[in-house]
């Protein structure tokens, strides 16, 4: 990814409404060198596209819920499989339109940005370790899963009654995709460069969890940057020294502990 596609990413995940399918194909420039803008007009098109097959004229949750899973996962067969967790691919949209697999978030994407682009009342949903999608009210709890080809939720499993039903925002979306990918990335070592840039990525959206500054100085270390994971240790103990000074202390001598190993 180029630094005038990060600098666009930044100023998307800063606009006023951040656009997700946008933000979505950026994030998966980093992984993809071919992803350039023909691409990713492709997938927007692509969309669109989708988006103009379903009915004219819907009204209300569960119809729009019925004729979005019955286009999608009926007539185009997006659904999800074990084995899509395994793929790096599984996280990035234009490969989850061209496939018709992956993630249960990334999937959920493709169904909000149809649904959307079409009029539909919907939003996504993050329950603990899941991704779904919701036409309607909130408080109706008309949810699917896309993952399960659209299967209906019904009244829904536990965490559904146990949390509320707060339509995830854009931002909270994008940034689930790049911890998902960081965690696939984290089970393989080989990867550290994918890790680097969903961190970064990370980094860049206006609110992510500091503790994202220490695991990046980390990961620098664990790649041989001992200079620059030292410096940016020593620059996140200083935030941390407001607050924790021990924890402070302990990551200062990580810091030292990284620019020995330049002798």
């Amino acid at each position: 990814m180029s630094a005038e596609s990060r600098e666009r990413f930044a100023e998307e995940a800063r606009s006023e409404r951040p656009d997700l399918a946008l933000l979505c194909l950026l994030l998966a420039a980093e992984a993809d060198p071919e992803l350039d803008e023909r691409a990713m007009d492709w997938a927007q098109i692509e969309l669109d596209r989708l988006a103009g097959l379903l009915p004219y004229g819907l009204r209300g949750g569960k119809a729009w819920a019925s004729a979005v899973t019955e286009l999608l996962g009926g007539r185009m067969g997006f659904h999800g499989t074990p084995g899509d967790y395994d793929r790096l691919s599984s996280s990035l949209l234009h490969e989850v339109l061209r496939r018709r697999r992956g993630l249960p978030i990334l999937l959920s994407v493709v169904w909000l940005e149809v649904a959307r682009r079409a009029g539909a009342p919907v939003y996504g949903l993050g329950l603990p370790g899941h991704f779904v999608v919701g036409f309607g009210d909130p408080d109706e709890g008309l949810v699917v899963d896309p993952f399960a080809g659209g299967a209906s939720l019904g009244a829904g499993p536990a965490e559904l009654a146990a949390e509320p039903r707060t339509p995830a925002r854009t931002l909270d979306i994008v940034l689930r995709i790049l911890n998902n990918i960081r965690a696939w990335a984290s089970a393989r070592p080989e990867q550290s460069a994918v890790a680097l840039w969903a961190l970064d990525l990370s980094l860049l959206l206006p609110s992510h969890p500091a503790s994202l500054r220490y695991e990046r100085a980390k990961l620098l270390v664990e790649r041989g940057e001992f200079a620059s994971g030292a410096a940016e240790l020593e620059s996140y103990a200083v935030v941390v020294d407001a607050i924790d000074p021990p924890a402070a202390a302990r990551i200062r001598g990580e810091a030292l502990a990284a620019r020995a190993l330049l002798n």
